[in-house]
């Protein structure tokens, strides 16, 4: 086994940037959900999911305040977090709060040299009405 390369995150690392990921999801005050962008995504980071693709944090605040007027009410909640190098995968659902989630889906983050979000693929398991 070879130790850790410098700008590798160790696995609690990538929890905590996956859970600062949806605690951005779930901030509905525009300046302070800005605010967690800015400090878990990297300048140029990148989203991609089936229904959308943006770079930058000013794209991905915009896709979380697009996603948040869509689902008015609703939380993300993090399941397990699987991770090694700077890859992190996890499970989320977004539901009302300790309810059945209307919205399961599975990331995979991946983090820069700098402990932020570089890119984030995200596939939706069950959408309402699909």
């Amino acid at each position: 086994m070879t130790a850790a390369r410098p700008t590798e995150l160790q696995p609690t690392g990538l929890q905590q940037l996956a859970a600062r990921y949806l605690a951005a999801w779930n901030e509905t005050d525009p300046a302070a959900r800005r605010k967690l962008v800015d400090e878990a995504w990297a300048e140029d980071g990148t989203y991609t999911d089936p229904l959308a693709a943006v770079t930058g944090r000013e794209g991905v605040d915009a896709l979380i305040g697009a996603a948040q007027a869509q689902f008015p009410g609703l939380v993300f909640t993090l399941g397990p977090v699987d991770a090694h190098h700077d890859i992190a995968r996890f499970t989320w659902n977004l539901g009302p709060a300790g309810e059945e989630p209307l919205v399961i889906g599975f990331d995979v983050l991946v983090a820069d040299s700098e402990g932020r979000i570089a890119s984030v693929y995200g596939f939706l398991d069950r959408v309402p009405g699909a």
